[in-house]
């Protein structure tokens, strides 16, 4: 189930074109209307990924299955990833961006003296802290990542 999940979001990250360097919008017609069609940044498709593979996390953590010792490395691309064109990658980003990794890798690691739900719980955490600063819309749909 994991391997597939993963492979799920790799294939997500490689759909987000790398040539495309800013958000935009794409003009469609139908022959008959026009529409205009948002287009994510590299970052947001990189964060909806890792949505969905903490929310496949806190299932496996939930159901009391064991998780995998493998730290998903194209987590890694949030500090590469393209942002949309109204954000910029200040200090505030970098701090947090690099305290989310971090934790994220202190979820994998078995040795740890804290819980897997305290290590995965601190992740999200490191989220909420940074979309507090940055990026507050996601907030509501973060907090859902939470283990309870």
């Amino acid at each position: 189930m994991k391997a597939c999940f993963s492979c799920v979001f790799v294939l997500l990250l490689l759909s987000c074109n790398s040539k495309e360097k800013e958000e935009k919008k794409v003009v469609i017609t139908d022959g008959t209307k026009t529409y205009d069609v948002y287009q994510a940044s590299e970052m947001s498709t990189l964060m909806k990924g890792m949505y969905a593979y903490n929310m496949q996390l806190k299932t496996d953590i939930e159901a009391g299955n064991e998780v995998s010792d493998e730290f998903p490395e194209e987590f890694l691309r949030i500090h590469s990833a393209q942002l949309s064109e109204t954000k910029l990658r200040n200090e505030t980003f970098q701090h947090f961006s690099g305290k989310f990794i971090d934790a994220q890798r202190e979820v994998f690691i078995d040795s740890s003296l804290l819980s897997v739900k305290e290590r995965y719980n601190n992740s999200i955490n490191m989220c909420l802290s940074c979309h507090k600063t940055e990026c507050t819309g996601p907030i509501p749909k973060i907090q859902k990542l939470l283990i309870k």
